[in-house]
């Protein structure tokens, strides 16, 4: 999250891993069933009438690698990148009569999904007070006509390229601005606070939406060796600008208008400092992440929890 940086000389190895579920569909924020989601308009085709493939469950699995390094106490450079895979469970439906079930069927793609370089720059620190910028440039790298079977309504097996959100990237290149403030209230407590946002500065096509974040969290000390915080994260995704125009069919991450709008979040986690290797001191880190509003634009699925486990080794 960028959220700290290093003194001059200093290097940091991080490893995360991220495991995201999300569980039936939304319509404009409100939960809905497969029989009102099966009652809606195709409008990618009048063929079939209706959506006739309906989203049950998708899982998606991030494993990143970075590394920070301080070339001084007030410049610290960041090398992240990241892996990433999709999974999707799909009910397939009669496209006309009785609607009735034809059958289930699954997809998935894997990829690396991007690459990033950055620096974070200290604004203003004192003994208990900290403020810190960040600039990065992003780069998707990730495939964005990944192919799978698909069960269609005319209940035959056709390949086809994937919907916009089991793509692993879309090759659009980001820049991200952020600037975060971290206070110590005493020796055991600490708040902090970030807002970060993220532009598209180059395109193919089609593109994910802009991002604007704002995050806050209250950190508890009980040892040395051991910490626990919560924090609140409001997230704020504009719609997918272009199409691609071999993306069709009749569900509804094919439609580009299915994605981007507001989710509130909130994250409980512990940290956890070890000797495992030789050096200095490990930290280990596990993050649960539960959705407390979603607010996202017409149809889409429904966010049910997130896990993230992090080391992190200094040098």
């Amino acid at each position: 999250m960028g959220d700290h940086f290093h003194k001059s000389g200093e290097f940091m190895l991080s490893i995360r891993y991220g495991h995201m579920s999300m569980k039936g569909n939304r319509l404009n924020g409100i939960a809905i069933s497969d029989e009102d989601v099966k009652a809606l308009p195709n409008p990618l085709s009048a063929i079939p009438p209706k959506l006739s493939i309906v989203p049950q469950k998708m899982t998606m699995t991030m494993a990143m690698i970075g590394g920070m390094y301080a070339p001084s106490d007030s410049v610290t450079l960041m090398l992240m990148s990241m892996f990433m895979s999709k999974d999707m469970d799909l009910n397939t439906y009669q496209p006309m009569m009785s609607r009735a079930l034809i059958g289930s069927f699954s997809t998935s793609s894997s990829d690396i999904s991007n690459v990033s370089l950055g620096a974070l720059f200290k604004i203003y620190e004192s003994h208990s007070n900290r403020w810190h910028g960040e600039i990065t440039v992003d780069k998707s790298v990730g495939g964005i006509d990944k192919p799978d079977k698909v069960l269609t309504p005319m209940n035959m097996h056709i390949e086809m390229i994937l919907p916009y959100g089991m793509q692993i990237g879309d090759k659009a290149t980001r820049i991200t601005g952020a600037i975060t403030n971290v206070r110590h209230i005493n020796n055991n407590w600490l708040v902090g606070g970030q807002a970060k946002a993220k532009h598209v500065i180059e395109h193919e096509a089609w593109y994910f939406g802009n991002t604007i974040e704002i995050n806050s969290w209250v950190q508890h000390q009980l040892k040395r060796t051991l910490s626990v915080s919560a924090r609140i994260n409001f997230k704020y995704e504009d719609k997918i600008s272009g199409r691609h125009s071999m993306i069709t069919g009749p569900v509804q991450t094919a439609n580009p208008e299915n994605y981007g709008g507001k989710q509130i979040d909130v994250t409980l986690g512990v940290n956890v400092l070890a000797q495992i290797f030789s050096g200095e001191e490990d930290r280990i880190g596990l993050e649960l992440v539960f959705p407390i509003e979603q607010d996202k634009y017409n149809l889409q699925m429904d966010s049910d929890y997130e896990l993230i486990l992090g080391y992190q080794k200094s040098f």
